[in-house]
């Protein structure tokens, strides 16, 4: 999800009952602490044993009062040029190319993904993939607790591939900081294990999350592949936000912007 992920937007829902909020790279719906839901996504709620998640995905709504609900389009961020691009962006649905060796031996992508860090938290996100940000290269970031202070529970990813995941899924409520002020019921893989980089060491890496990490990965790799939250929903989830949908479509060409192919 670029959890608000997108990622992002919304985490799994036995988060205790709030105003919704984004999981990014979007943000995802509030998942349960044993399960560790979700990121780059958007949805309400933090779970109970998360005294932080904002705008997962979207942006989960957290009752601490000295965290400001909903989610949040930053703008321009200090200390990095990348913003968050909003569907129907065309970068959002481009193909993204492996990140080089050269990349990651220069520096270069351990300081786009601080930067996606600083805007990830800007709005508080709990995860974000680089497409997200106009960066078409397979690298998401992502931390489930949505807290800068919390820098232990970050995750960089680079490159990465899942090997393995459960047969079992869940549905939960996810948003997307890419789609603002909107979120619907998505089904994940409970688990999965994955290979890639890891972009705080730059050494190759094997992971297995599980619950609301678990639907982060999955919502911000999506981006990876130029898929949205969206494309999982239901005829009728589809339908309770398509009035939302239009009026993305119709800012974006009002501002005479490209706009992807596949709606």
């Amino acid at each position: 999800m670029s959890l608000r992920f997108c990622s992002s937007s919304h985490l799994l829902r036995q988060f205790s009952t709030s105003s919704p909020r984004v999981l990014s790279s979007s943000s995802y719906s509030s998942y349960s602490s044993s399960s560790n839901n979700l990121y780059n996504l958007q949805s309400p709620s933090r779970p109970r044993n998360y005294s932080f998640i904002t705008n997962i995905l979207t942006s989960l709504t957290s009752t601490d009062e000295s965290v400001n609900d909903g989610e949040i389009d930053p703008g321009t961020v200090e200390g990095t040029t990348l913003t968050i691009l909003k569907y129907p962006h065309p970068s959002l649905r481009a193909a993204n190319a492996p990140v080089t060796d050269f990349e990651i031996s220069s520096g270069s992508i351990k300081q786009t993904a601080k930067e996606m860090f600083l805007v990830m938290y800007a709005a508080n996100g709990v995860g974000l993939a680089a497409p997200q940000v106009g960066v078409n290269k397979r690298l998401m970031v992502f931390n489930q607790d949505g807290d800068e202070k919390k820098w232990m529970s970050q995750v960089v990813l680079i490159n990465p591939t899942i090997v393995e995941k459960s047969v079992g899924k869940a549905v939960d409520e996810e948003g997307c900081l890419s789609f603002p002020n909107m979120a619907g019921d998505v089904s994940r893989h409970k688990w999965i294990k994955v290979e890639g980089v890891n972009g705080l060491t730059g050494k190759k890496w094997k992971k297995k999350f599980v619950g609301f990490e678990a639907r982060i990965f999955q919502h911000e790799y999506d981006h990876l592949d130029g898929v949205c939250y969206i494309d999982h929903l239901s005829e009728e989830g589809r339908g309770e936000v398509q009035e939302v949908l239009d009026e993305l479509v119709a800012s974006r060409k009002g501002e005479g912007g490209e706009v992807e192919v596949a709606l």
